[in-house]
């Protein structure tokens, strides 16, 4: 089962090492800053076109994004 809080926590972290805001990273991959922010705090989480482009700004697989390790 997916753990939403530590999958938010890695898209934080991620964001953070490469000095994007929520506006900046939403902009970048076409949904809203309230998006980036929920999927942050564990409420929700990036359907597969955002995990998609998340994994390519952050130079990461999708795995390891939803994989369940810190």
């Amino acid at each position: 089962m997916l753990d939403y809080k530590k999958i938010g926590k890695k898209i934080y972290r991620e964001r953070k090492r490469i000095g994007y805001t929520q506006e900046q990273l939403a902009e970048k991959i076409y949904v809203t800053r309230q998006a980036i922010s929920k999927w942050e705090c564990g409420r929700s989480m990036p359907d597969y076109d955002s995990l998609l482009n998340l994994s390519e700004i952050f130079h990461v697989s999708p795995n390891e994004i939803i994989k369940d390790i810190e």
